[in-house]
């Protein structure tokens, strides 16, 4: 049996003062069979292109041979970045936290650089001084920094 369920929710928010908006897309791979949620990572972040990436794997249940002997996980892993192109590790900085005794692996992603042009609304970067465009770098850095880490950074 191969089966492929996939749940999507979104969340939008902006900032009340400082006209920052973000919008956070939760997605949820569940397999059944052959197929590991793992194998399509990175289409999946390509697809996206996500500024911020945290990937939550988790072997539930098992599989049994055709001994009859339960398998609680049928694949090597020891990180998430195992199964991560050269290319998309090129492009996060990336940190584990894995629970390998529970079969719970967990990696953030950061992207390691950005071009403001990506993140402005009817305004080019060029029209901006470069104290603008300096002052809206810095906030987008905050931010990312700020929802990578979960926690409120101070000013700087």
């Amino acid at each position: 049996m191969i089966k492929v369920i996939f749940g999507v929710h979104t969340y939008p928010e902006s900032h009340p003062e400082g006209g920052l908006c973000t919008f956070r897309a939760d997605i949820e791979v569940s397999t059944c069979g052959v197929i590991s949620p793992l194998k399509a990572l990175n289409y999946l972040i390509h697809q996206l292109e996500s500024d911020i990436v945290t990937i939550d794997y988790r072997v539930r249940g098992f599989t049994r041979d055709i001994n009859g002997m339960k398998h609680f996980i049928d694949h090597e892993i020891n990180s998430i970045q195992n199964f991560m192109s050269d290319d998309m590790k090129a492009l996060y900085d990336m940190v584990d936290v894995n629970v390998y005794q529970e079969n719970i692996f967990h990696t953030k992603m950061l992207l390691k650089e950005f071009d403001l042009k990506h993140y402005m609304f009817h305004t080019k970067p060029e029209d901006l001084t470069d104290s603008e465009r300096q002052e809206i770098t810095a906030a987008l850095w905050k931010e990312m920094r700020e929802i990578y880490y979960g926690r409120n950074m101070p000013a700087v």
